[in-house]
């Protein structure tokens, strides 16, 4: 029976030894779960799945370097989001409509982040979170749970960054008096 090797243990490897079969492993481990995470965030799979292979692409290369600071996970989320923000970015105007009437086709869809946000079971924030509304959810996702700033932000949600402030600070203020 093989051990298993840590994150750190496997990017290690990948970085001083260009180890493929370290790059397998995390790839394994941490691919299926980015790409669901994206696809919460991008109605467009081939979008996605470009960005995963981009993003496991820069793990092998060296171009995205860990510093051994917090968690794999969050650390491939990081360049994964940005890399779909980028892309994004590159589709202008008629992607970000394109994007936006796909989600309207698959409104039934929750994405993981809204189960975990109506999941949210510490006093009365999970009603409070329930109550606001879809797009106040949406910026409230964005720029806490992804840690985005507001310029990624309003690229990933195909809004003005005024829009994200605004829709922010009405956000925190539906929430604190839901929870006052």
């Amino acid at each position: 029976m093989r051990e298993t090797r840590s994150d750190g243990d496997l990017l290690r490897a990948i970085a001083a030894d260009a180890d493929r079969r370290a790059f397998e492993e995390l790839y394994r481990r941490y691919a299926p779960w980015l790409l669901a995470r994206l696809r919460g965030r991008c109605a467009d799979p081939g979008l996605v799945d470009d960005v995963v292979q981009e993003t496991f692409l820069a793990v092998w290369r060296g171009t995205a370097k860990y510093r051994e600071e917090g968690d794999v996970a969050g650390w491939l989320w990081r360049i994964g989001s940005r890399r779909l923000i980028d892309a994004l970015r590159g589709d202008g105007a008629r992607g970000r409509l394109r994007q936006a009437l796909s989600r309207l086709r698959h409104r039934d869809e929750v994405s993981a982040e809204e189960r975990v946000l109506a999941g949210v079971e510490h006093g009365d924030l999970a009603g409070a979170l329930v109550q606001l509304s879809p797009e106040l959810r949406a910026v409230l996702q964005a720029t806490v749970i992804d840690g985005l700033t507001t310029r990624e932000a309003a690229v990933l949600l195909g809004i003005p960054p005024g829009t994200v402030k605004t829709r922010a600070m009405r956000a925190r203020k539906q929430l604190r008096e839901a929870l006052a």
